[in-house]
């Protein structure tokens, strides 16, 4: 499978860009899945319902199977968060993963960078794993290091999904 990274700071639009591309990366005939990080604490279960009461009694996983999708509930206890190659064997294969967030991971990325929503610096002078930039060119033109990257609008949504269906075949 092909793994991607959207990455960027906090505020910057990755699950906006996300959920932007992945109609037009399957209407470019691409199959594609998502891994999301968070740094707070989620919990997609509610207190009271079955799961619920499941995972709280000390079941190690819980499954719950409707007739349009499931779910697998995963208690961590004290197990340290697992990385994402240990997430991408839980996936069935698709042409595509787009990892959102993990910013540290070693896999390709593309990066969102617009220091006007963020005030923080970009990563990819100093990460090599970076292989494009979106931005906001008006607002953040990319001011220095890696000549070698493609930067994309972040609102030319043709040609980064074009970048993203060409990086997916080379691979």
């Amino acid at each position: 499978m092909n793994v991607l990274g959207i990455t960027g700071w906090s505020g910057s639009g990755k699950t906006t860009l996300i959920v932007a591309l992945i109609p037009r990366l399957r209407a470019l005939g691409l199959t594609v899945s998502t891994l999301k990080h968070a740094h707070h604490d989620v919990d997609l279960d509610r207190p009271g319902k079955d799961t619920f009461r499941h995972r709280e009694a000390g079941a190690q996983e819980v499954i719950l199977s409707t007739g349009q999708r499931w779910a697998l509930l995963h208690e961590l206890r004290d197990e340290p968060e697992p990385r994402v190659a240990d997430l991408l064997k839980y996936l069935q294969p698709v042409d595509l993963v787009l990892v959102e967030g993990w910013k540290t991971g070693h896999y390709p990325k593309l990066e969102i960078w617009r220091s006007m929503a963020t005030n923080k610096p970009p990563q990819f002078p100093n990460d090599p794993a970076v292989i494009a930039v979106a931005s906001d060119p008006m607002l953040d033109p990319v001011p220095y290091g890696r000549a070698d990257l493609p930067v994309f609008s972040i609102t030319d949504l043709p040609a980064i999904s074009d970048f993203i269906f060409r990086f997916t075949r080379k691979i």
